[in-house]
């Protein structure tokens, strides 16, 4: 089995990475999560999620470049 790890992918971001690492690391569409991520926003209010945001931004590695790979 291959060992997994998460990162941010700087690819496909759109802020930090930060859900479209968790899109890759879970092996689905990144439009999923940030969907799933603003219902979560609204339904909770602003602050906490942006909270979570911030601290996964700065606790989850960006992707060594060496890391990327094409995936079909």
């Amino acid at each position: 089995m291959k060992n997994k790890k998460l990162y941010r992918n700087d690819e496909t971001a759109v802020v930090a990475g930060v859900l479209s690492g968790l899109a890759e690391y879970f092996k689905q569409d990144p439009v999923l999560f940030r969907l799933i991520a603003i219902f979560l926003l609204i339904v909770t209010g602003v602050f906490p999620g942006l909270m979570m945001y911030l601290i996964a931004w700065f606790i989850i590695p960006k992707r060594p470049k060496a890391d990327y790979t094409i995936i079909d």
